[in-house]
């Protein structure tokens, strides 16, 4: 063993902005500030904390390098809470397929494994909490369209409240990462391949907005009548129309 005195060092009193994001970042751990919540502005966050407002955005600034918080810009609200494991695991995902150690094949091959598999808790366990829940998914989706508008979130949060109606926990965290990985490998390839080819972000993304609420009003009817085979057909088809438009722009 090395001396001990190069081991070890005295333990110094943590900096004021250190306390300040600990404290939030526990505040977010034990659930009471919830993914999708707005932390106060920064002005009554330094009020509140008793803190200047510099320490106040060294504190802020450690919470967004580590996922916890997005910092927006403008009038929008405060800083925004982050599902931060949600965004770890989307990111490894991001991080392999850039590194060539996963294809686009094989995530939908997992990701049509992984969400046939929670479809049948769905069908066996789901109640009117879940259908309501999964219709005004739709209805909002249903309203950007009218509104011209993509409906991204719309289209990964349908999925997620397929999870959450599963009555298991596991399956939000692992259906989550793995729809957030393709929404932002999505994103990621229209914006790296379509000016390329001349074509219109905003025309696919409403392309694949339109599809996808299509095949999940579908998936859904399916569901409402227990209907496991006709389910888990449209799933499967739905998500293989996700790779294969991943693959389309990936050429």
């Amino acid at each position: 063993m090395q001396n001990s005195k190069a081991l070890f060092s005295p333990i110094r009193e943590k900096r004021t902005f250190e306390r300040v994001s600990a404290k939030i970042k526990r505040l977010i751990l034990d659930g009471v500030l919830k993914p999708g919540d707005h932390l106060p502005s920064e002005i009554e966050l330094a009020r509140q904390f008793d803190v200047s407002r510099q320490t106040l955005r060294e504190a802020l600034r450690i919470l967004e390098l580590t996922g916890f918080i997005t910092v927006q810009k403008g009038g929008s609200g405060g800083p925004l809470i982050q599902d931060t494991l949600m965004n770890s695991i989307s990111n490894l995902y991001l991080d392999a397929f850039q590194m060539e150690k996963i294809t686009i094949e094989e995530l939908t091959v997992v990701r049509c494994d992984i969400e046939k598999s929670m479809l049948i808790h769905v069908i066996d366990k789901s109640v009117e909490a879940d259908f309501a829940a999964l219709e005004a998914n739709l209805i909002e989706a249903g309203r950007k369209i009218e509104d011209n508008q993509p409906a991204i979130h719309e289209n990964i949060e349908f999925h997620n409240l397929l999870a959450k109606a599963s009555k298991n926990n596991v399956y939000p965290v692992v259906v989550g990462s793995i729809a957030a990985a393709t929404r932002d490998l999505l994103t990621r390839l229209i914006d790296e391949t379509l000016s390329e080819k001349g074509l219109s972000e905003y025309d696919e993304n409403m392309v694949n907005t339109k599809v996808a609420v299509v095949s999940h009003k579908a998936i859904l009817a399916a569901i409402r009548k227990r209907d496991k085979k006709t389910a888990l057909q449209l799933l499967e088809q739905h998500l293989h129309e996700v790779g294969n438009r991943l693959k389309k722009l990936a050429k």
